[in-house]
Order: structure tokens, then sequence, then C-alpha cells
């Protein structure tokens, strides 16, 4: 038979195997690694180098391919049984030295189970049934490698190995009878059931819902520990729910007292109703006042808000004189905010023109919705507490 074939033919015969226990492999995954009776598949392609003669004379280094399929006895120990195919090519002869093996043992290993394993060491021995042409004879092999996890959930493991193979031959006369030693080297890929997260670890890593209420001190069901919910103003309602945490107020109105004419959010203080100027001016109509004065005591109620006032237009008129009106009347705002004693550090401007509508420009109502102030939370700070 010609080797070149040999060696693809033991491979798919291998992987023929591997897909056959590979679902076994999978259905014990949840036992997790190391544990008693948990499966892992292992193989082991690798390069062959007779050491002894006559087959050191007779064949070249070649290649060959273990199946192992292993159960856990304990986190330490492993049994099960393999099958390994090896072929020596010679270029002289034109044909080619193969064995098949079949048999078990045990490995000896680092466990896989415990997440701070990042390097385990191992070693094995089996007892085999050899099958070299058409003899069988008995023979065994030892092996020690370094396997490492590839991925977090630590199902596959590499590394490199050393197997050494003996195959013992008996006495027949006219035939070499020194036992046939052959050495692989190679990279092994184990596939097994990972590591199973324990309940706990998973309820340790969960935390009480960002938008519970909460009493000033509770316990988080999952995690199994007290944690201290903040809350500032001492409303009931905890800092990282409350849009005003430095004032109290309703839960309906997100901690926030009622104001009038302003509703607090997170992201804005949205106004109840408009801010009115003088036609085409940046001058306050007195109409706006009452809207402002709100804006004012929700600014000093909440000391951690920073606000940026944003004026906008319709479409009507120049692109430039847009932008200048849109710009002179959020400063004007800005004007009257510090003049009620905001400070201005809080406080930044900017216009939009009509570049920003929020309604059409193709009918008067929806140009006078365009032409709007809009107050803008550039950031709030909010001190989580402590646990």
């Amino acid at each position: 038979m010609n080797p070149r074939t040999l060696l693809p033919r033991s491979l798919k015969a291998t992987l023929a195997m591997a897909a056959l226990l590979l679902p076994l492999s999978q259905a014990r995954a949840d036992e997790g690694s190391g544990q008693a009776g948990a499966f892992s598949l292992k193989l082991e392609p690798g390069v062959a180098f007779p050491l002894t003669n006559p087959q050191s004379d007779r064949f070249e280094v070649g290649g060959s391919q273990t199946l192992k399929a292993l159960w856990s006895l304990n986190q330490y120990l492993d049994a099960g049984p393999s099958a390994t195919f090896m072929v020596l090519p010679s270029e002289a002869r034109g044909d080619a030295g193969t064995a098949w093996t079949f048999g078990g043992g045990l490995r000896l290993k680092r466990p896989h189970g415990a997440s701070d394993v990042r390097l385990s060491p191992w070693l094995d021995a089996d007892a085999l049934y050899v099958r070299t042409g058409s003899l069988n004879r008995p023979g065994f092999s030892v092996a020690a490698g370094l396997s490492v996890p590839v991925g977090k959930a630590r199902m596959f493991w590499v590394g490199p190995f050393v197997r050494y193979l003996q195959i013992m031959n008996g006495t027949r006369a006219g035939y070499d009878t020194n036992d046939a030693k052959v050495l692989s080297i190679g990279l092994s890929v184990e596939v097994g059931p990972g590591v199973k997260r324990e309940p706990e670890a998973i309820a340790a890593a969960q935390v009480c819902p960002a938008a519970q209420v909460c009493p000033a001190a509770q316990v988080c069901p999952a995690a199994k520990e007290t944690f201290v919910c903040a809350d500032r103003d001492k409303d009931g309602i905890p800092d990282n729910v409350d849009h005003c945490p430095d004032v109290s107020g309703p839960m309906d109105s997100w901690g926030c007292p009622a104001y009038k004419k302003v509703v607090v959010k997170r992201d804005k203080l949205e106004l109840k109703e408009k801010l009115y100027f003088a036609w085409n001016q940046a001058v306050l109509q007195e109409a706006s006042f009452p809207v402002l004065d709100d804006v004012v005591k929700a600014l000093n109620d909440n000391k951690s808000f920073r606000v940026q006032v944003e004026g906008h237009t319709s479409s009507e008129g120049t692109d430039d004189r847009n932008q200048t009106l849109s710009e002179k009347r959020a400063a004007a705002v800005l004007d009257y905010l510090v003049a009620h004693g905001i400070d201005k550090s809080r406080l930044g401007s900017k216009g939009f023109a009509s570049s920003v509508p929020i309604d059409t420009n193709a009918t008067a109502a929806g140009r006078e919705n365009n032409r709007r102030v809009e107050f803008v939370v550039h950031f709030t700070i909010v001190d989580t507490g402590s646990k």
C-alpha cells in the first residue's frame, strides 16, 4: 500500500472515532471538569522516530495519531482506552511499516477544574495490543506533556507531548527479535466538559438591580451581602434612580420636587412652557420669567447639575442671521440665570440656528415649535455610596 495514503486514511478513522465519542463528552459536560466520571477526548498527532534496529535502518521518520478517551477517577487521575495508528515510510523498499495499537491505561495530571490552573503537566502509561502487518504483539507506551487552557470556558487544552512506544517481540527463528522502539513528538488537543460555575459563584457576581428602590440598607438576595443604597436627600429613592438626588421629591416625579413649569430629567430640564423673545431679537419677554424662575429653583435644588442652554430657530431668514440670533438668545437666558444666583461655571450656551428642528418648517405652527430654548444637562455627579 502506498505510504502516502496510509496516514490520511488513519486520520479519517481517528476523526470518525472522535465524532462518535464527542457527543458523549458534551452530554457529560454538566458534571464539571475534575469531577469523578467527567469525560474528555484527546487527540495526539505527532512525528514518529524509529529508535532501534531494524526499524531505524529500514524506515524513515513518519507520523502517528493517537486518540484517547478519558474518564476522571478524581481530579488528579484519569483512565480510559486509547488507539494509535503509526506509519513509517521507506523510500528504499517502496513500502511502509505500519502499526495499530489498542489498549488503555491511566493519566496523572494537574487538576483542570481549578480556575487558577494555567498550566497542567501530565504523565500517562498504557498497556497495548499491537498489530504490525500480520503479527499481533503486546506493547506499552508512556508519555509526558504539558497543557494550557484555551478560552474562559476551559473546554479545550493544548500543548506539546512526547510519547515512547515499545513493541515487544517474541522468539522467532531467523528473525530479529529486538523490541521495536518508537518516539513520537507532537501537539495534543483535548476537549472536555470545561469548568462548571457553581451557583454560589454566580450569585456572588450578581448585584441588586440598578432601578430597585431600596431602604437605607438592604440585603441583596442574589449576592447574600448587605448593600447600603446611597440616598443623599433621604426621600427613600436611591441616588442611582433619583433624578434630583440633592432634594427630596416623590417617586412619581423620579425624586424631584413638583415644579410648576419644569420637569427634571436625567439628561435635560424639560420646560412645560415656551420662552418668549421680542420679534427677531434676543430680548426676553416678561412671560418667560416664571419659567426661568423655576429653572433657577431646579438648579439651586440640584447643585450637581451642569447645563448647556441651547438656542434654536426656524428656517426663516439667512443661516448667518439665524446662527447669530440663536447664540444671542441662548446667551440671554444664561445671563438671566446668572443674574438670579446660578454660578456661571455651571452653565454654558450654544446656538444651533435651524440645524436641529423638532417640527416641520413648512407650516407656521411647525416654525413656532422650532423656535425654542433647551436646557441640556451635561453630566450629573452621583455619589454611589459605599457597600
